[in-house]
């Protein structure tokens, strides 16, 4: 049987095929918030006064989550319930989280679920049957885009996503149970909007591109016009999947030094400039994203691009030793990657990023490339296709942090 070798673009598509959480529990985690909404809003609710609405944050929202390493394992499905109708001067932090929380045991109770209602510092926690394999995380929140907005303009930042920002509660919080206006801040829909914005020309080309072959198929009508976000998966998307999941594996002994997902997610989109392969898009990131890591007045910041005043590296300043994981987990992702990016052949691709992807990772992907691992042999000797992606390089010149747009 002849095997068709071809570039680091085809394994690193396959590899993301391995990761990509399935269709059918991005259906179900909104399948959940959207039933708790119903919930809230039912009549008996002691919050409909206040215009609860359930909305989904995190990797789920941004399209970058990607499956556990084991059956074992929970997705986990970060969640906003926004009170669009109560503000700071009504509640304290304390009061809305148990208001919030009788209506959380309410609706556990009402589905019959098993396991307890949660109780994490910022969110209530919903733990589904073992067959559904995730939790929830329910973080209450109230409207916060007029201070977020004076706040911003206040200090000459950016504050064009300032319209969807929320204030969210926190217990480990001096004033948890004062009423002020000094709430945590957050805003997962502005963030959301920004990482689109930062991929919009290719994901609407790609979902142009999967519309007409659903249509050629008689498998959607003509005037259906968009797609669910999650059956769109940009080259962006793929790279920072990819690379969490080796983040994952480099520091499985350390989690508590791994770079955390928003770091990878932030610097990732920032150094992506539209490319329209997997392969394009990695090795952009991998070769510019630290250009996006600002060093001022003695401390490193990587601004949330939402509010400039979040600096998402603080543990960075706290313990230099962060910052010193997240460099060397960047050496090491260019190194592996560029090693796989010469191999000649499926095999030696996996070779590369067996130790930080993992083995059985890799070994699925190349089978899926293959037909399977028996037909590996075949290739071993096999000369790369030619239209295979050139090898990055990473220049070893001095790198001297800019200001992302929208810092000051």
């Amino acid at each position: 049987m002849n095997v068709h070798v071809n570039s680091i673009e085809t394994f690193l598509e396959a590899l993301r095929k391995e990761l990509e959480v399935p269709d059918h529990r991005y259906e179900q985690a909104e399948q959940s918030y959207t039933s708790l909404g119903r919930w809230l809003h039912r009549e008996a609710s002691t919050v409909r006064q206040y215009d609860p609405q359930v909305y989904c944050q995190g990797s789920f929202r941004l399209g970058t989550a990607i499956r556990p390493h084991t059956d074992a394992e929970e997705y986990d499905v970060d969640s906003v319930v926004e009170l669009r109708s109560l503000t700071k001067r009504d509640k304290t932090q304390a009061q809305l989280k148990a208001m919030l929380g009788i209506e959380i045991v309410a609706y556990h109770d009402a589905m019959a679920m098993v396991k307890p209602v949660r109780e994490g510092n910022r969110c209530w926690i919903l733990d589904y049957a073992d067959g559904a394999q995730f939790h929830m995380d329910i973080v209450p929140a109230v409207p916060n885009h007029d201070q977020q907005y004076r706040i911003l303009t206040a200090s000459f930042l950016d504050a064009r996503w300032a319209s969807t920002a929320i204030s969210i509660t926190d217990r480990r919080e001096p004033n948890y149970r004062i009423l002020t206006d000094d709430w945590p801040r957050s805003n997962p829909k502005g963030y959301a909007n920004w990482f689109a914005s930062r991929q919009a020309e290719v994901f609407e080309r790609r979902q142009r591109v999967i519309l007409d072959s659903l249509r050629k198929q008689g498998l959607v009508t003509a005037s259906v016009e968009r797609l669910p976000a999650f059956k769109v998966k940009t080259p962006l998307q793929s790279a920072i999947m990819i690379l969490k999941r080796h983040r994952d594996n480099m520091f499985a002994r350390e989690l508590d030094m791994r770079p955390i997902s928003v770091i990878i997610t932030t610097l990732g989109a920032h150094a992506y400039n539209n490319q329209d392969t997997i392969a394009g898009a990695l090795f952009a990131i991998l070769n510019d994203m630290d250009k996006f890591i600002v060093h001022h007045g003695g401390r490193w910041i990587v601004a949330n691009p939402t509010d400039a005043l979040e600096n998402f590296a603080d543990k960075w300043n706290r313990d230099p030793k962060m910052k010193e994981a997240f460099d060397a987990w960047l050496r090491q992702a260019r190194a592996d990657f560029y090693a796989a990016a010469q191999a000649a052949t499926y095999k030696e691709m996996a070779d590369a990023l067996n130790p930080r992807m993992g083995y059985a990772l890799s070994m699925r992907a190349m089978d899926r490339l293959t037909g399977g691992y028996r037909l590996l042999r075949a290739a071993t000797g096999a000369s790369a296709a030619a239209g295979a992606v050139a090898a990055p390089s990473f220049a070893n010149a001095e790198r001297r942090p800019s200001k992302p747009p929208g810092y000051a």
